[in-house]
């Protein structure tokens, strides 16, 4: 548990509000370090408001031991963790993504822009993004949280965004597209190829919703073999339209293959718009 100590004869109650820094607010030895600082000379960035960057890398779990230590202390709703300026790097992060592959792309079907936005802002490439700058050892966490791997990889994820906001607002757009663009030149085409194979139905089903405003819907067409060698024929459909059809050893494979060949098929320069109909019959096997 974070632990709090008084300074001098100054008292927390109710009535008294919290200053721009939480941490030296509630006279926390555990925030009195240099790691906002260290990681603006990592990243080659200037802050002229360190807090922000702090803000940025604490955690929600952060503000529950420190009630729990300063039960009267009053902490604002946007100081309490980084999660609003998560929400902050989250908008700018797909303003500047898209932007980006807009003008990188010139040739780009509107369908295959969307597919390489959706692969490049997936949690696991900002988690991937996050463990390059080394960012879990610059977080703000509570002591003794206990995180499991899909757990820290969600708080790196909104973190790595967190930091995006604090850019934003502390130095501008332009400062936070710099940053960006160090991980996007490098990633731009791996990130794709590495979101159709690891999770195609994901992929998919963030691309159905952004273009149709609905989720495909799957189903088992056919189970056929012995019990110890089973096949299953998988088919997704949109609009109730069968899109692709895909084979495998189970039903979630046998599904991740149809979402894999209809994910090449909406990506075909020669597929509709996304304002028209998807037509009848374009079925894929796999």
């Amino acid at each position: 548990m974070v632990r709090a100590r008084q300074r001098g004869s100054t008292e927390r109650t109710a009535e008294t509000p919290v200053s721009a820094n939480l941490f030296a607010a509630a006279g926390l030895d555990e925030f009195e370090d240099d790691r906002p600082a260290r990681l603006a000379d990592s990243l080659n960035l200037t802050f002229a408001d360190l807090d922000l960057l702090r803000l940025a890398l604490t955690h929600r779990s952060v503000i529950h031991d420190l009630q729990l230590s300063v039960p009267d202390l009053v902490v604002p709703i946007g100081q309490r963790s980084n999660e609003r300026l998560e929400f902050l790097g989250d908008a700018v992060l797909g303003y500047i993504v898209a932007s980006d592959l807009y003008a990188r792309f010139p040739d780009a079907s509107e369908g295959d822009l969307t597919s390489r936005r959706v692969a490049l802002v997936r949690a696991e490439r900002l988690v991937a993004w996050a463990r390059t700058i080394d960012l879990a050892s610059y977080l703000y966490l509570a002591q003794g949280e206990r995180i499991t791997d899909s757990g820290r990889d969600r708080i790196l994820a909104g973190a790595f965004e967190a930091v995006i906001g604090a850019i934003t607002l502390d130095a501008g757009m332009e400062a936070a597209r710099d940053f960006v663009l160090r991980f996007l030149d490098r990633d731009v085409d791996l990130s794709l190829a590495e979101g159709i194979a690891a999770n195609p139905k994901g992929r998919l089903q963030e691309l159905v919703q952004e273009r149709y405003r609905l989720p495909p819907v799957y189903g088992i067409l056919l189970e056929e073999g012995p019990a110890h060698a089973r096949t299953f024929t998988a088919v997704v459909s949109v609009r109730g339209e069968e899109i692709a059809r895909g084979l495998g050893a189970s039903k979630r494979d046998a599904e991740q293959a149809a979402a894999g060949a209809a994910l090449r098929i909406l990506d075909s320069p020669g597929h509709q718009s996304s304002t028209a109909p998807i037509a009848a019959g374009r079925v894929a096997s796999q």
